[in-house]
């Protein structure tokens, strides 16, 4: 016979059926939203917004035209590294003990090393590849004038990304070529990603690591609770923007999509594609290589990693 359910179980259980209404909700919500798109577009004021603004913003002239291969590159690193962090960021919210404790070494003036988990270790380094990432995208972003592709340069990005999400929303999708120039509301989303949801995971995470420096520990300025309350929403956001990205890519012209920001092309092979799939694999694989047994090798580069000691159980009631 099987055991009974354990009364542990029920909260878990209650929780997910309490939210159980969300998904016919959700599924209403959009069909209304979809109607009412429709319906609006169907309207000559509707016909005559959308075509006074199509859906994208003319870029300055001079603008680049077509993605280059550090792009590409960039594109994966980011990708990759986002993949880790969500990765170890998990596993330090699932278990605050950790499997191993990780020492760094004796630091300057006697101040006492770091110690945390090695979890918490990987997914700081990590943090740090992604920050080192960033920073090489921006500047050669900025020096090779391909920022006025994910920068507004002018106001009428605000009507185009509302007829651009209203053509979405109608499911009449507007036409794009992001070889050229993404539409408004693509351009407002990677503007998002890059100049703001970044730069705030980064002061957070900071924030919340121990290198935040001790005497600003109490800083009324940068409460921990506020950091807390942003780091893992941050978290979620890049990782719905993910799924929604994916999403539009290979919905909307998977080949040429594939082709311009994996093999630098403007064409319909099947050449970006091949690169896409081995390139999934890979961040696969690194999903469920991290892990201490491969992690560990490499904190013990940077400090002493030590196995943490099991929790001891609870005498029985009775």
């Amino acid at each position: 016979m099987s055991a009974p359910p354990s009364s542990a179980d029920a909260p878990g259980r209650n929780r997910w059926r309490s939210l159980a209404w969300l998904i016919p909700a959700a599924i209403l919500a959009a069909a209304v939203i979809v109607l009412l798109a429709i319906g609006f577009r169907s309207t000559a004021a509707g016909g005559d917004f959308i075509r006074t603004y199509p859906g994208a913003s003319e870029l300055p002239a001079g603008a680049p035209v077509g993605i280059p291969a550090w792009l590409g590159w960039q594109h994966y690193l980011n990708a990759l590294f986002l993949v880790l962090i969500v990765r170890t960021g998990l596993q330090v919210r699932a278990d605050a003990r950790g499997s191993h404790a990780w020492t760094g070494r004796a630091r300057r003036g006697g101040k006492p090393p770091h110690r945390m988990t090695l979890e918490l270790w990987t997914h700081l380094a990590v943090d740090t590849l992604w920050i080192a990432n960033g920073v090489i995208y921006v500047v050669v972003l900025f020096a090779t004038g391909q920022w006025v592709r994910i920068v507004p340069t002018s106001w009428d990005i605000v009507p185009n990304a509302v007829s651009a999400a209203l053509q979405y929303a109608s499911l009449d999708w507007p036409t794009k070529n992001g070889w050229v120039n993404y539409n408004a509301l693509q351009l407002l989303s990677y503007f998002a990603v890059v100049f703001l949801a970044a730069p705030l995971a980064i002061v957070t995470g900071i924030r919340l690591s121990s290198y935040w420096p001790a005497k600003w520990r109490r800083a009324r300025w940068y409460p921990l609770g506020l950091a807390r309350a942003l780091h893992y929403p941050t978290m979620l956001f890049f990782v719905a923007f993910v799924i929604v990205h994916v999403t539009l890519v290979l919905t909307t012209g998977a080949l040429r999509n594939l082709n311009h920001i994996y093999a630098s092309q403007d064409t319909q092979s099947w050449v970006g594609f091949g690169i896409f799939a081995a390139s999934t694999v890979l961040l696969v694989l690194a999903w469920f290589a991290a892990r201490p047994v491969l992690t560990k090798p490499v904190a013990q580069l940077f400090g002493e990693v030590v196995k943490t000691p099991p929790r001891r159980q609870r005498p029985p009631r009775g």
